[in-house]
């Protein structure tokens, strides 16, 4: 029988319980939940006996990975948290062009096993994102315009089922599986321990050039970015952000595009025949640049130790409509670190064997960073609040963000969504797994709860 260490089982009450409660969130924001039981999983037979611990004592399991999720999804009140940081073990075959990474297991330390072999894969945009939550949920990450997101790359899983049984699963063994684990996010109902990916040629070079403005041309630099976008080469990630600029001390509107390029051609010129180039006050122009800045570049973001509220939604809607709508969170973003990010996407190909389906030309995404305890529920609001109002402009969510409980969308197409609880039924009818959170396990509803005890 497999058993688990009693060091590796923390119930409420143990000394080290509530460190690793804490520890199992990298937002300095902590959610107000708390699991009945925390598994430190060291391995896969770890994982296996702490789903047959959870049955035996019928408590329902949260997942974390790494530990990115902004709300905290995996921590919830009672049942258990299963906490797969420690496997972060990483495999590459090089002949065979794959590789298999446990969920743990972060961006920088898989390209850096990949990069001696000419081999890439999209990963996530932060440094301290792991495999898990983010491939699951999509996975936008760095040259998804043109790889598409990282989920697609899933070519096999293993995982732990409802059972306790642990499975290696491809399209051809279980198909419904293979289709709920590219993209369902944290609606996934089993524990993948590793992913079995397919890799990509490493980029010949890549360039990075960064415009920032003043804040009175946004709108222009919105909407001229938008009409741009067509006219770029998919190997070219292409962003704006109003707000906060590191190393500046006001708010600016900036565009940033990032060539991941497969020729010595330079596909980032056209940026430079914006019709308000001149304006610009701060700039880098076509700039030869490497992963590990880049990573840099997106930490110094989302600097660690702050509070952050997030969310976003997907729009495919005309410009004009979509700056006008958006006006009020644009004119309101907070002095603080926060900023709200425009990402053009353009689009990419669905697929039949995946349910990740929702996506537009633009995300729209408000980023919240504060210190303050006392300004949540201000930050909570204004994150979530402005996209209330924008909701019938949105074609959907991205799980990393993981808003679902703060303002409901859909980050699955309708049908998708449906078919998922269909086979969620038939993998795990006793309901072993968490799936999304609901409205009461909100961190806006844990911070207007706060504001009322001490008012």
């Amino acid at each position: 029988m497999v058993r688990l260490s009693r060091h590796n089982v923390l119930r409420r009450g143990d000394e080290r319980y509530e460190r690793a409660r804490l520890d199992a969130v990298w937002n300095e924001r902590k959610p107000d939940r708390y699991p009945d039981v925390i598994v430190l999983a060291d391995s896969e037979q770890d994982v296996v006996a702490a789903v047959r611990l959870a049955r035996r004592e019928g408590l329902a399991i949260g997942i974390r990975s790494g530990g990115h999720s902004w709300v905290g999804n995996g921590v919830r009140d009672g049942g258990m948290l299963l906490d797969l940081s420690r496997l972060q073990d990483v495999r590459v075959d090089p002949l065979t062009g794959t590789a298999a990474v446990q969920p743990a297991a972060k961006g920088p330390a898989l390209l850096d096993q990949l990069a001696p072999h000419g081999l890439f894969f999209p990963t996530g945009h932060a440094p301290t994102v792991g495999i898990g939550g983010f491939i699951l949920g999509g996975g936008y990450g760095w040259n998804s315009r043109r790889l598409g997101p990282a989920c697609l790359s899933i070519q096999a899983i293993d995982v732990v089922l409802a059972d306790g049984t642990l499975v290696h699963a491809t399209d051809e063994t279980h198909p419904d599986l293979m289709w709920a684990a590219r993209g369902s996010g944290p609606g996934f109902f089993g524990v993948v321990t590793r992913f079995h990916l397919a890799l990509h040629n490493l980029p010949r070079r890549i360039l990075r050039t960064v415009h920032t403005y003043p804040l009175d041309l946004r709108d222009e630099v919105l909407a001229w970015s938008h009409a741009t976008l067509e006219r770029l080469s998919p190997t070219v990630e292409f962003s704006a952000k109003i707000g906060f600029a590191p190393g500046l001390d006001r708010q600016t509107v900036s565009v940033t595009a990032t060539a991941f390029c497969e020729t010595d051609e330079n596909p980032l010129a056209l940026l430079e025949e914006a019709p308000f180039r001149e304006r610009a006050i701060r700039w880098t122009v076509a700039q030869e640049t490497t992963m590990a800045e880049l990573y840099d570049y997106a930490d110094r973001m989302t600097p660690p130790g702050m509070r952050w509220a997030l969310d976003g939604i997907w729009t495919d809607e005309p410009v004009e409509k979509l700056l006008a709508a958006a006006r009020p969170l644009f004119d309101s973003v907070p002095d603080t670190t926060s900023h709200v990010l425009w990402m053009l996407w353009s689009g990419h190909p669905q697929r039949a064997d995946a349910c990740w389906s929702s996506q537009g030309k633009v995300y729209l995404s408000p980023n919240a960073g504060w210190t303050d305890p006392a300004e949540d529920l201000a930050h909570e609001r204004w994150a979530h609040g402005h996209l209330a109002d924008l909701q019938h402009l949105s074609t959907g969510l991205q799980f990393s963000d993981n808003n679902l409980a703060d303002r409901l969308d859909h980050g699955l197409s309708p049908a998708n969504s449906a078919h998922l609880e269909e086979i969620r039924a038939a993998y795990d009818p006793d309901g072993v797994f968490r799936t999304y959170m609901t409205p009461r396990e909100s961190t806006t509803a844990y911070a207007a709860a706060g504001r009322a005890r001490t008012h």
